[in-house]
C-alpha cells in the first residue's frame, strides 16, 4: 500500500482540490455550450478554461498544456511539508495528447513528443528526474497511479509525483465528433436518455509516498489493468476487461467497507452499459455508483486522478456525490447510480475507468492500513526476441531473408509469415509494425496455449507516441473547405491501440500498457517492467520498444519474457 501525501486540482471551477470539491458538492458544473469553438462546425458542450484563466496559469517559455500541469503540481508540492528536491522521486505524467495542438503550426517540433514535454515540465518544477509519460487512452490517470504505486512498493523511489492533464482543441474534439460520441447538452451518465459525453479540461496532481506522513491519510492498494480483447474502439458487451480488473482488486477484500464505486460513467450508450454489467458480474450491485462527468466532462488524462481525489474528499466528508444528469436507470446491469448526494459512514471506495484499445483499470482506496501485504517484483527470463527495422528482420539472432525494405517490408512480412488477418491493412503503421513483430515473436514461441488468457501482459515504450498517424489525421481537419474527420483514423492517434490490436488477435485479457520516454532508456524501461511483475497474476509479457517515425525510420525491438515465481 502507498499513501497520499498531497494533491491539487485545477479546473475551470477551482484552483485547488478543496475549491473543486466545494463547488461540485453544491451542484455546480463547469459545462458550457460553445458555438464554432476553434472553427469546429458543430456546437459542443464542454468544460473549458477561459482566456483569463489560461493567462493566470501561463508560464513564460511553456505551452498552454505545460503551464496547466506545472500550475497543478506546484499547488500540490506547496501543500506538502516535504521538500522533494534531492529525494528519490519519480515524476509520471498522464496524458492522451499533450501538446497536440502545436502540430498544425510546428509539425516537426520536438515539444510535441510527450517525453520531451514532460522533461520541460520537470525542469520548470526544479526536479532532476527522468519523467515517464503514460499514454493509455482514457485510463491513463489510473494507469499512472498504478505504476507509481508499483515503483514505490519495489523501493525504486520514496515519492511519486503523478499529474494527469489534457487540453481540448480542434484535434481531439473533432475526433470524438467523428465517432458521434459527443452530446450537444449536458451529459447524463447511466440515464435512459443519455446521448453522449462532454469533454473537459483539467490538471490533477497526487503525490504518493511509501510511508504515512500523518495519521488517517488515504492509502491506495495495488491496482489492476486488464484488456477486453474485443475491439479497439468499442467496449466488450459483457464488460470482460472491467470485470477482470474489478475481480482482481476484490480478492480477499471486504466489500462491506465500500462507500461507493466511482465509475467512468461517460454517458455514452455502450460504455455505461458495459460498466453496469461488469459491476454486477463482480458482485458489487449493492454498492452505490456515481460518475463525476456531469461536473467536469471527460477530462481524459486527468480523469483518473481528478475523480479519485474528489472521491477521497467526499468520503472524508461522509458524502457520496450525486451523479449530475442522472434521473432514471438506462442500463441493464443491476447497479444503483446516485441521483442525489448521500450520507456514508463507510471508509473505502473503488475507482474504475475504461478506454479505447480495450483497456480497463481499477484501484481500491482505503483508510485501513492494516492490510500490509506488499506485492513483490519477480524475475523475468527472456525467451525470444524479434527486431524489425527498415533494413532488416532478426528473429532470435537469425536474420530473415526479405525482398523488401522500408514500409513495404511490413507488408512483405505479413504476406509471407502471417497472411490470415486482413484487418492488418486497416491498421495505422505503428500498429502494423507492432503486429508483425508480435506475430514473429509468437511464431518463435510456437504459440503455446496459455493456462489463462489474462496471464500475458503487453507493455510497450516509444518516443514519438503516435505522431506519424497524428499528422495524417490533422490533414483531414486542418482545411475548413475539406473537413472530413475520420473515426477509423482518429482512434489510431492513441499509441496504446497497438496493444489492443495484439490483445484482440490473440485473445489476451491481461494488462496492456503504453509508456512514452524522451529517449530510449533501458534502465527506466526495466524498472517499469520489473514493477509490472508485482501483479502476480501475470505469467509472461510481450515487451519492447516500438516507434514509427516515418516510412523509412522505424523500429520494433520485442522480447517475450517468462516471469519466474
Amino acid at each position: 500500500m502507498v499513501y497520499k501525501i498531497a494533491d491539487n486540482i485545477v479546473s475551470p471551477i477551482g484552483w485547488t482540490t478543496e475549491q473543486n470539491y466545494d463547488a461540485i458538492k453544491s451542484g455546480c458544473s463547469s459545462l458550457r455550450n460553445y458555438q464554432n469553438y476553434e472553427g469546429i462546425p458543430e456546437d459542443i458542450t464542454a468544460s473549458l478554461f477561459c482566456d483569463s484563466q489560461h493567462a493566470e496559469m501561463h508560464i513564460d517559455g511553456l505551452t498552454r498544456f505545460e503551464s496547466m500541469v506545472v500550475h497543478s503540481v506546484r499547488g500540490a508540492m506547496e501543500s506538502s511539508a516535504i521538500d522533494l528536491a534531492g529525494k528519490r522521486v519519480v515524476f509520471i505524467l498522464s496524458t492522451t495528447k499533450g501538446n497536440i495542438e502545436l502540430l498544425a503550426d510546428h509539425p516537426d517540433a520536438e515539444e510535441e513528443y510527450p517525453g520531451v514535454c514532460a522533461g520541460r515540465i520537470v525542469k520548470a518544477l526544479g526536479l532532476k528526474v527522468t519523467p515517464v509519460v503514460v499514454c493509455n487512452a482514457c485510463i491513463s490517470g489510473l494507469s499512472a497511479i498504478i505504476l507509481a504505486s508499483r515503483l514505490l512498493e519495489c523501493d525504486d523511489y520514496d515519492y511519486a509525483v503523478v499529474c494527469g492533464a489534457d487540453c481540448q482543441g480542434q484535434f481531439i474534439i473533432s475526433g470524438f465528433q467523428s465517432f458521434k460520441a459527443l452530446s450537444a447538452e449536458d451529459c447524463k451518465p447511466f440515464d435512459i436518455e443519455r446521448t453522449g459525453l462532454n469533454l473537459g479540461e483539467a490538471a490533477a496532481t497526487i503525490i504518493l509516498g511509501k510511508k504515512k506522513e500523518k495519521d488517517d491519510c488515504w492509502g491506495i492498494e495495488p491496482g489492476c489493468v486488464r484488456n477486453d480483447a474485443f475491439h479497439i474502439s468499442a467496449p466488450s458487451k459483457k464488460g470482460d476487461g472491467a470485470y477482470l480488473a474489478l475481480s482482481t482488486i476484490l480478492a480477499e477484500k471486504d466489500i462491506s467497507l465500500l462507500a461507493v464505486i466511482n465509475a467512468h460513467g461517460t454517458a455514452t450508450l455502450f460504455n455505461d452499459q458495459m460498466e453496469s454489467l461488469a459491476i454486477d458480474r463482480a458482485g458489487l450491485s449493492g454498492i452505490p455508483v456515481n460518475s463525476l462527468k456531469g461536473y467536469f466532462g471527460h477530462t481524459m488524462g486527468a480523469a483518473g486522478i481528478l475523480e479519485t481525489l474528489l472521491t477521497m474528499k467526499a468520503v472524508d466528508d461522509h458524502c457520496i456525490l450525486a451523479t449530475r444528469g442522472y434521473a432514471e436507470l438506462g442500463v441493464s446491469g443491476n447497479i444503483h447510480p446516485t441521483a442525489e448526494s448521500l450520507y456514508t459512514d463507510k471508509t473505502d471506495f473503488i475507482k474504475m475507468l475504461s478506454g479505447f484499445g480495450g483497456c480497463n483499470a481499477a484501484i481500491w482506496c482505503t483508510h485501513d492500513d492494516s492490510r500490509k501485504a506488499v506485492p513483490t517484483p519477480r524475475k523475468m527470463k527472456s525467451v525470444h526476441r524479434v527486431t524489425v527495422s527498415p533494413e532488416s528482420v532478426v528473429v532470435d539472432g537469425v536474420p530473415m531473408n526479405t525482398e523488401s525494405r522500408g514500409k513495404q517490408l511490413l507488408s512483405y512480412i505479413y504476406k509471407h509469415c502471417i497472411d490470415d488477418y486482413p484487418k492488418f491493412y486497416k491498421m495505422d503503421m505503428l500498429s502494423r509494425l507492432g503486429f508483425v513483430a508480435s506475430e514473429l515473436l509468437l511464431n518463435a514461441e510456437g504459440r503455446h496455449a496459455l493456462d489463462c488468457e489474462s496471464e500475458r501482459a503487453i507493455v510497450l515504450f516509444n518516443r514519438t507516441s503516435s505522431l506519424d498517424t497524428d499528422k495524417l489525421y490533422l490533414d483531414s481537419i486542418i482545411r475548413p473547405d475539406d473537413y472530413y474527420p475520420s473515426p477509423s483514423l482518429f482512434v489510431y492517434t492513441l499509441p496504446n491501440i497497438v496493444t489492443g490490436e495484439i490483445a484482440i488477435r490473440n485473445g489476451y485479457k491481461g494488462e496492456t500498457s503504453f509508456y512514452v520516454l524522451a529517449e530510449r532508456n533501458e534502465e527506466v524501461m526495466n524498472e517499469i517492467l520489473e514493477a509490472t511483475t508485482c501483479d502476480h497474476t501475470i505469467k509472461s509479457m510481450i515487451t519492447g520498444w516500438l516507434d514509427y517515425v516515418n516510412d523509412e525510420d522505424f523500429l520494433a525491438d520485442f522480447v517475450l519474457h517468462v516471469i519466474e515465481d
